[in-house]
């Protein structure tokens, strides 16, 4: 079985369920964005949220694809930072729990966390983070007998803030000959690092994953335009598009991929999660459609469930429809 390699910022997610958006008005966070914030503000919200009841779950976005690779059976190992507290501890013990291999360094800050609000009628997913210890892993952290023996390499868009760090990563996974992955994570990572992007994808990367909005930004075209842009820079690129599915191309080949049925109640982690099959999938050499099918099935779990993690049952469900799809997971 071929291994899978992830790098991303350490985060624990808090999860926090609204009736409507006077939170996000009160805190200046533009619903569906993605913004950091300094410690003394993510305190001020952290202690707003805590009387409404919260969910605390071990996050970050290339740590949700790794967990889900892993589950899936892939051999799955993660590079982060974490802090020397309680968050970190729950960090390091969910990655073991589901037998990833971390390299998980310890930084001076506390434990970074992604404040997530899910905000009614679309479960809109907007984030305040405050990146803490995660922000401290830097170029010099890496080496490469960290890259040596695997296949794949996935980093989350979010890390491209850290330029330097990212450029290392991907030039140790290109020397180590391994296939490399980006999810471009949210529209303003992708407008405030529009040049670096395009450089690291036109050089490094092999497959690319954006959903709409992204796609948009970092090609100035509708989705499906956007996928005929990004497919021309690199081996394969995904461009999701929520509820109607996604689209996936390699060279001339195209298809759109219908979203697999789900109860949706909170879309957070739907990307990363797809991220995680289509990779799976990719690494056991299935069709260009079946990968993203795989992709769609998983990502159907997840929406699911409030945060991140699908639960047992709805894994047990996937990997049954895997099974019948696709013939693994015999």
């Amino acid at each position: 079985m071929k291994s899978i390699l992830g790098i991303g910022n350490a985060l624990t997610d808090i999860l926090a369920v609204l009736e409507d958006d006077s939170l996000l008005e009160q805190f200046h966070l533009p619903e569906g964005s993605m913004q950091h914030v300094d410690r003394e503000t993510g305190e001020k919200i952290w202690q707003t949220l805590k009387p409404m009841g919260v969910q605390y779950v071990a996050g970050g976005s290339a740590a949700n694809t790794i967990t889900a690779t892993a589950v899936l059976g892939m051999p799955s190992t993660f590079i982060g930072k974490v802090g020397n507290d309680e968050l970190g501890s729950l960090f390091k013990s969910d990655q073991a729990r589901n037998g990833i291999k971390s390299t998980l360094f310890t930084g001076k800050a506390a434990s970074g966390r992604a404040m997530v609000f899910i905000t009614a009628p679309n479960a809109e997913r907007t984030f305040a983070v405050y990146l803490g210890a995660a922000i401290e892993l830097i170029p010099e952290d890496l080496k490469p007998e960290q890259f040596a023996g695997h296949d794949y390499f996935h980093i989350e868009g979010y890390l491209v803030q850290n330029q330097d760090l990212v450029r290392r990563a991907v030039e140790l996974a290109k020397e180590a000959g391994m296939i490399i992955s980006i999810d471009m994570a949210s529209y303003n990572v992708v407008e405030s690092n529009y040049a670096f992007l395009h450089d690291i994808i036109e050089n490094y990367v092999d497959i690319v994953f954006a959903n709409e909005t992204e796609a948009q930004v970092f090609t100035g075209k509708t989705p499906r335009e956007a996928l005929d842009e990004i497919a021309k820079m690199c081996d394969t690129a995904i461009v999701k598009i929520g509820k109607d599915g996604s689209m996936v191309k390699k060279g001339d080949e195209y298809h759109y991929i219908e979203a697999w049925p789900a109860d949706t109640i909170d879309a957070t982690g739907a990307g990363d999660i797809y991220a995680a099959g289509f990779l799976f999938a990719h690494a056991n050499g299935l069709s260009l459609k079946d990968c993203g099918e795989v992709g769609s099935l998983v990502a159907a779990k997840v929406v699911e469930v409030i945060g991140p993690k699908i639960d047992i049952p709805r894994w047990k469900k996937a990997k049954q429809e895997i099974r019948e799809l696709t013939g693994l997971l015999q």
